[in-house]
């Protein structure tokens, strides 16, 4: 089969020119016998926001999980474009998980948040098992949740939020050790349009005060038209771009 090689149309290109902080070149990857990425390319820019949209099974989540580090593609490269590059493809999966725990950061429908913890503990997750002390950690979070419209619930479990406080709490999550990408897959899926619209927003503004990257995956088209660029996937290929609202 041909590798896709996709290059953004001048006129689909984001208006600011921004250096990318991942390319991806070539990626395949298969589930049994099913192909599900085409030698794909792509960039993502630094501190902007890309949905991947497409239809159920056109390779969207396994292109993100490729792009994070939460599988390892079968074949092509994934390079994190850090002071010192990294292949993130040719990583282990200690040192895949590392590097989440460290440059990226993941937000999933569902939150994934553990039912036992505390919204602060949760929120400081990724400091904990980056071996920061507990009490640092958690202050950090807690500064986290606050600017995330959470002040005073961080004592909360998931249990006693609503769905729209839990996804903030995931999003804090995400934030708290100060990534260079963060992976939201479906984020909003699980809310009504309105809250949706609202986690949305968060997001966006996180993303944006920290200068991270945002990698969206979102079946929503009024979600993907609020990220700068919109890649269009079917059958394991990008098979267009275009310009979002960028807000």
């Amino acid at each position: 089969m041909t590798s896709t090689h996709f290059h953004p149309h001048p006129s689909t290109a984001p208006h600011r020119a921004s250096r990318a902080v991942l390319q991806a070149r070539g990626l395949r990857h298969a589930y049994a016998d099913r192909l599900v990425l085409h030698g794909i390319d792509c960039d993502i820019p630094a501190g902007q926001a890309i949905a991947l949209m497409g239809p159920s099974g056109s390779g969207k989540t396994t292109l993100l999980h490729a792009l994070a580090g939460i599988l390892q593609a079968d074949a092509g490269s994934v390079t994190y474009l850090a002071d010192r590059p990294v292949e993130v493809n040719r990583l282990g999966t200690e040192a895949r998980a590392a590097l989440r725990r460290k440059d990226f950061g993941l937000v999933f429908q569902s939150g994934q948040l553990l039912g036992e913890l505390t919204a602060v503990e949760n929120a400081a997750l990724p400091l904990l098992l980056a071996g920061v002390a507990p009490r640092q950690a958690e202050a950090q979070a807690a500064a986290v949740l606050g600017s995330l419209g959470l002040g005073g619930l961080e004592q909360r479990r998931p249990g006693e939020l609503s769905g729209g406080q839990q996804q903030r709490v995931a999003i804090a999550r995400a934030l708290t050790p100060r990534p260079a990408v963060i992976f939201a897959d479906e984020p909003t899926g699980a809310l009504d349009r309105r809250t949706g619209h609202e986690v949305m927003t968060v997001l966006r503004d996180a993303h944006r005060q920290i200068g991270a990257a945002l990698v969206l995956v979102t079946h929503d088209p009024e979600m993907s038209a609020r990220c700068d660029q919109v890649l269009h996937l079917r059958d394991g290929r990008i098979v267009g771009a275009e310009l979002g609202a960028g807000r």
